[in-house]
């Protein structure tokens, strides 16, 4: 036993453990082996050999090697990196990065085979499926192929003509072929993908922003800059990242017409085996382009050359639970382990990547208007101050006239409100009780729907009670306030003629049920969708002229540092949906607040004076992107316990100039399932390595066995 491995589990532990290598096993870095912990054998990853050199005590030594594919080096460096980066321990990123690993391999599948006994009766439709047999096929795609019925194979099968077999479903997909015609691009397109093609034949890491405005073709120009890469190394990959799973359907389906083969498809609601099969291909470098979510990012690519991150600026790129970590910054960090080229593509960036841009990091492409005959919509406001609702309604009299106007016209409205379910309170009105999940601060929603109160946070939910639980009193609760389900009763009151239907969460569970919706409004089946922010962004419907935005003020609401820009981009997304072929569009915000400096950016389409003065704003304060911050989240069962130990943590806090820690505080939903929680909110400036400072206060301080401690890095939420 002549070398050490330090192999890395993918659980909740600190660091690598040391085993022996047995003689003969010649291990590599990536590969998976059976290391025994206690009385267990778990999977692990070799993530380190040294030769061993004395030592003062035996270490076990390693089980075997797992029949597995082994990690390609930059994976496993990533996954360490990702950890010490977000300041968690490294056995959660590699736990993500084997997710496919783990999974159940797909089923064997039946093949058949000729087996050259001549049929007893040959019939012309016998003969083409022995014609089509010279490839091995499943039955059922076997007689496909020959233009058969079933019960045709299935007599060669009886009679001996045709055998059958089990064979090992194969992990591979057909390769992309780049050098098919791609969209034809107007001179804007053609330039930033000029651009990003000689970005990519320069080698090596490079960054480069793609900011066009809603409908100005950044698809068309970063599938270009795929070819290019797929096209200069034919063992080339891509990953292309993206917000929402619905949105992956529409982007698999223009990456397939483009290269001529499907894309792997990597989100939470590919099935397990599925999920096998796109990891080992991705793996074997049989997978050349991945189409998926955040989690896409810890595949183990061997030969990543291109990573696109669309919607760069969606906050949904934010894992807030388990593995803490922001996509779009890993994606910049893993192009660079990498070597490869990223794309960050947004109509409205954020303003972390808009300052790496102006200050030359990165390559800055603009595309400021909209392809072929489209024009970005008018935007105007609705004064609600001036131009209320009826009592009981939530659609102002412009709105619902402009909703007139645009059905009579035969095209198609979207009322935007980012709020699911019908309610988002429900309280007694005799003794003013507000309904919450138990054990949590948290609000319940009703759903009309399914007629239940949930809590969207913790995921309880509960029959709508007839009677108050706190004081008893019958048919007392009363609805409070606006979501999308109240919002579309309200519209099919109005317009009873017209077809109207929800997009939200709730009522969209797949991406295959969220597909259904989007074609069923591009083919003009749906006159009014009343949508969350689901549909508020990367979608095409040609026949949308009208966006109704019922809520424009509702993110401005609460602690948010980002509060103004995440307000401005989603709104400038869910109005860019209008207008988006030769027709006019236009969209009408319903607000309180005309007067805040979002709106009026907005109604002015002026996106560069808000960035302007939203930078200006941070920069006084020392806020990303002119400074970084941390949080830290504490919870514990027992109050006096959790107080104690977040006073002790605050005295442990290192001293460092140009940082600050301000807390202990509670957060703002300071119970969630039974457990207090309290707050610190760290602000450092831009030289300061925040990573390391968080792992030296952790470092200082040993929670009890009840309190959980959480470190974000660069956090979005603020509850």
């Amino acid at each position: 036993m002549s070398r050490i491995a330090s192999v890395l589990l993918p659980m909740p532990l600190p660091e690598a453990f040391d085993y022996a290598e047995p003689d003969g096993m010649d291990l590599q870095l990536g590969d998976q082996v059976s290391a025994p912990l206690g009385p267990r054998l778990l999977r692990g990853v070799v993530v380190g050999l040294r030769e061993a050199v004395g030592g003062n005590r035996p270490l076990k030594p390693l089980e075997g090697i797992l029949e597995e594919t082994r990690l390609p080096p930059g994976t496993v460096e990533f996954v360490q990196w990702a950890a010490r980066y977000s300041v968690d321990w490294p056995g959660q990123p590699l736990a993500i990065a084997l997710r496919g690993a783990r999974a159940p391999k797909p089923r064997p599948v039946r093949v058949t085979a000729l087996t050259g006994v001549a049929p007893a009766r040959p019939t012309a439709a016998r003969a083409k499926v022995l014609e089509a047999a010279a490839v091995p096929m499943s039955p059922p795609d076997l007689a496909r192929a020959a233009g058969v019925g079933v019960g045709v194979v299935k007599g060669l099968i009886d009679e001996g003509v045709l055998s059958v077999r089990l064979v090992e479903a194969v992990a591979s997909f057909d390769p992309p072929d780049p050098s098919l015609a791609g969209a034809v691009l107007n001179p804007s397109q053609a330039a930033a993908a000029a651009e990003l093609k000689a970005m990519l034949a320069q080698g090596g890491f490079n960054v480069a922003l793609l900011d066009g405005v809603t409908g100005s073709g950044k698809t068309e120009v970063y599938l270009e800059a795929a070819a290019a890469a797929l096209a200069a190394d034919p063992g080339a990959q891509v990953l292309i990242l993206l917000p929402e799973i619905a949105l992956t359907q529409a982007v698999i389906g223009r990456v397939a017409e483009r290269f001529g083969a499907e894309p792997g498809e990597w989100h939470s609601d590919v099935a397990p085996p599925a999920r096998r099969r796109v990891w080992e291909a991705v793996a074997n470098g049989r997978c050349r382009i991945v189409v998926g979510a955040r989690s896409a990012l810890f595949l183990p690519f061997p030969n990543l050359k291109l990573i696109v991150v669309d919607e760069e600026h969606d906050a949904s790129f934010k894992q807030e639970e388990g593995f803490i970590y922001q996509a779009r910054d890993l994606a910049v960090a893993r192009g660079k382990i990498e070597d490869a080229g990223v794309v960050l593509a947004s109509a409205t960036p954020s303003l972390e990547s808009l300052r790496n841009a102006e200050q030359g990091r990165y390559r800055w492409l603009r595309l400021s208007s909209r392809h072929g005959e489209a024009r970005l919509p008018d935007i105007a406001l609705i004064d609600l101050r001036e131009s209320p609702p009826d009592p009981g309604r939530w659609l102002s009299p412009a709105l619902v006239k402009a909703m007139g106007e645009t059905f009579a016209r035969g095209e198609q409205t979207l009322l935007f409100l980012n709020r699911r379910g019908y309610a988002p309170l429900v309280l007694c009105k005799a003794c003013g009780e507000r309904m919450t999940a138990p054990d949590t601060d948290s609000w319940l929603v009703e759903h009309r729907y399914s007629g239940r109160l949930v809590c969207h946070l913790t995921g309880f939910s509960m029959p709508k009670p007839k009677a108050c639980p706190h004081c008893g009193a019958h048919d007392s609760l009363v609805s409070i306030g606006p979501g999308v389900e109240r919002v579309e009763e309200e519209a099919k009151g109005l317009f009873p003629q017209a077809r109207v239907a929800v997009f939200s969460s709730d009522t969209i569970f797949d991406a295959r049920e969220a597909r259904r919706m989007i074609e069923a409004m591009a083919d003009g089946h749906i006159d009014i969708l009343v949508a969350t922010q689901a549909a508020a962004k990367g979608h095409n419907f040609p026949n949308l002229t009208l966006v109704g935005v019922v809520d424009a003020d509702l993110g401005l609401r609460g602690g948010d540092l980002r509060a103004a820009e995440r307000t401005y981009q989603l709104l400038a997304q869910a109005t860019g949906r209008a207008g988006r072929k030769d027709r006019p569009g236009r969209a009408l915000l319903q607000t309180w607040a005309p007067e805040h400096a979002v709106m009026q950016a907005l109604a002015a389409q002026d996106r560069d004076a808000f960035v302007e003065a939203e930078l200006a704003e941070r920069e006084l304060a020392g806020l990303p992107p002119f400074g970084r911050l941390a949080a830290v989240v504490v919870s514990g069962l027992d109050p006096v316990q959790l107080e104690d130990f977040v006073r002790t943590m605050a005295h442990a806090a290192p001293n460092a100039a140009g940082v600050e820690v301000y807390g202990p505080a509670d957060a703002p939903l300071s119970l969630i399932r039974g457990r207090r929680r309290k707050r610190f909110l760290v602000r450092a400036d831009r030289a300061v390595d925040l990573s390391a400072y968080m792992a030296t206060w952790r470092a200082r301080v040993r929670p009890p066995a009840a309190i959980r401690v959480a470190i974000d890095i660069d956090p979005y939420s603020f509850l």
